[in-house]
């Protein structure tokens, strides 16, 4: 808890995580730890001090560009058989074995706390007066954008039922100290989404849609109007500052937070309507022109790596991406989840059950009497996002497109289970987010950038989809857009060469709600796979948890034919009590009015 005192890693972070830079991870700069500690009123005359207080708000956001939690879902699983991920999905999950535990973020918001307590206090700039008032407003902006988004990924994680009643977490809007009063009772869940909303509210009135340098006439007027200056304006909000939070992503959050709180495991609470839902994610998808903006390559972003690969750290966002992390440039996902042959530990395994998710090129289902799938042949005349995600058998990899062998009969290592912890247990190795020029031979070093995806347009476009379909149906235009559920999941079906111009059994499941909720829902599956979506997905809409998790064996007899067989690879193990997540342990046991949610221990 930070109280009179500060650490002064703060300064190391603001070095390290201001401006643009400011998701960028400064974990070697804390180890070992300084120990000598300055005074909260140092920030007063130090704005470099001060900006670490936001710095390591932001840095605690955290982002895993790896499908982590995606092994605990029906889309995948790993060979790794310590991965926290597997455990819980085994029946491990518990109140102490927490991976999602994210109680620590109320650190983060201690920092924003304090931020907005003493913003106006501190001599942003010495020389000019508006300039430091436009610091002011950009720091106090990004305190309640970020403590509305910890907020979030706090109620995310840990809201639940307590007595039957839909509950949050506890809201704290001050700064703590030692004499704070710890023992607080938990929110409700509907207060805890007024609260983040209206944070997000707040934030909109001192930040920009859009940092980037402007002309002397764009300058708003209330700077102006104390003598603020184009030059100023640019250095306190212009293009140095891409990766903060702006209004565009305000935007996308609300989004977020509505069709999460809108969601049939959070609806009793009345925090959300669907119409709502809808609502906020239209409006956020006027920020990049609604459907006739979609991004024709949004599909595939992370692939088009001549544009990754030129972009800097100031450069405005691709089409695609309401919002990004910097350009990594390693070759970590690579080294996980190449197949052994390439010098990877084929960590993230697609499941059949994903694979078989994927529609035939014509848009049928493969159950569809219409689809034309011929299980003698499973992978030809299929959805084209099937091949791009995912490494099918004979599948070219790396930067020689080397044929991927992954049969149960494979002489090489990347067969089905021929090598513990490294082989694929499911017949299928990971091919989406992955770049396939990079050379893992010890060898050579070969590290090339990488372009995370913290929120993607698809995603806000399937949010109003979902949303406008539950709130009025199938071909509605709802929440002030000019285009309906249908309009969207045909857009976004043909980019991927899918259903042809006319897409009959999209039609045919815009005859009902019902059936298009699952074709939405499917859909989402496949343009999110292996984002971190599925397994928040699942259980806000209550779907099953437990189904289990299959492979294919493929084997080739002496006369050449080929059989594909499914076999089960891993059995799920959920209660109906955690579709919502449990308060840590300690945390309860500390506090005795902190309720635990039911069905935890």
């Amino acid at each position: 808890m930070i109280t009179k005192h500060i650490k002064s890693y703060l300064l190391a972070g603001s070095v390290c995580c201001g401006v643009a830079a400011s998701l960028s991870s400064c974990d070697d700069l804390f180890e070992p730890a300084l120990e000598n500690n300055l005074e909260l009123s140092q920030m007063y005359t130090d704005p470099t001090f001060a900006r670490g207080l936001l710095d390591n708000a932001y840095m605690m956001l955290g982002y895993d560009s790896n499908p982590t939690s995606d092994v605990a879902t029906d889309d995948a699983v790993t060979n790794n058989t310590s991965d926290d991920y597997k455990r819980i999905a085994t029946g491990s999950w518990s109140a102490t074995l927490n991976p999602l535990n994210q109680w620590s973020r109320y650190h983060a918001i201690q920092y924003c706390n304090l931020m907005l307590e003493n913003c106006e206090k501190v001599e942003w700039s010495y020389t000019s007066k508006a300039l430091s008032k436009m610091y002011e407003d950009n720091y106090r902006g990004n305190a309640y954008a970020l403590r509305g988004l910890h907020m979030y990924y706090l109620l995310r994680a840990h809201a639940g039922n307590v007595d039957g009643q839909l509950m949050g977490v506890p809201i704290h809007l001050q700064s703590e100290d030692a004499s704070s009063d710890f023992n607080l009772p938990r929110n409700t869940f509907k207060e805890c989404v007024d609260q983040i909303m209206a944070d997000f509210d707040e934030a909109l009135k001192y930040l920009p849609e859009q940092y980037g340098d402007v002309a002397a006439d764009k300058v708003p007027a209330k700077y102006t109007s104390i003598g603020g200056t184009d030059a100023e304006y640019n250095r306190a909000f212009g293009s140095l500052h891409r990766g903060k939070i702006d209004g565009h992503i305000i935007a996308a959050l609300k989004a977020q937070v509505a069709i999460f709180a809108a969601s049939p495991a959070y609806a009793s609470a009345g925090a959300m309507s669907w119409d709502q839902a809808a609502q906020y994610a239209a409006a956020s998808l006027k920020n990049c022109g609604g459907v006739s903006g979609m991004s024709a390559d949004g599909w595939k972003w992370y692939s088009l790596t001549s544009a990754i690969d030129n972009m800097g750290a100031t450069d405005a966002n691709p089409v695609e991406l309401v919002w990004r992390g910097n350009v990594e440039n390693n070759r970590t996902l690579e080294s996980n989840n190449y197949p052994p042959s390439l010098y990877g530990n084929g960590r993230v395994n697609p499941t059949q059950n994903l694979v078989d998710a994927f529609p035939m090129d014509n848009g049928y289902p493969i159950t569809h009497a219409a689809s034309g799938y011929d299980p003698t042949d499973p992978y030809v005349g299929r959805d084209p996002r099937l091949e791009t995600y995912i490494l099918l058998n004979g599948g070219a990899q790396g930067v020689s497109g080397t044929a991927i062998n992954t049969a149960a009969d494979s002489k090489t290592l990347d067969g089905l289970n021929r090598e513990n912890g490294s082989s694929t247990v499911t017949g299928y190795y990971l091919r989406k987010l992955l770049r396939s020029d990079i050379n893992l031979d010890p060898s050579v070093n070969d590290d090339k950038k990488h372009l995370p995806a913290r929120i993607r347009y698809t995603e806000i476009f399937l949010d109003y989809a979902e949303a406008a379909n539950e709130a009025q149906g199938p071909k509605a235009n709802v929440g002030g857009a000019s285009f309906s559920a249908y309009d969207v999941i045909k857009a976004i079906r043909q980019r991927a060469g899918v259903g042809g111009l006319t897409d009959p059994y999209l039609d045919e499941c815009a005859a009902s709600k019902e059936k298009m909720r699952e074709l939405i829902r499917n859909e989402r599956r496949l343009e999110l796979c292996f984002e971190n979506h599925r397994f928040w997905d699942l259980r806000r809409w209550k779907a099953n948890l437990n189904e289990t998790a299959n492979g294919i064996s493929i084997k080739t007899d002496g006369s050449g034919v080929t059989t594909y067989t499914k076999i089960e690879v891993e059995s799920r193990s959920y209660s109906d009590y955690m579709y919502y997540g449990p308060i840590p342990y300690t945390e309860v046991q500390k506090y005795s009015n902190l309720k635990q949610n039911e069905g935890w221990k």
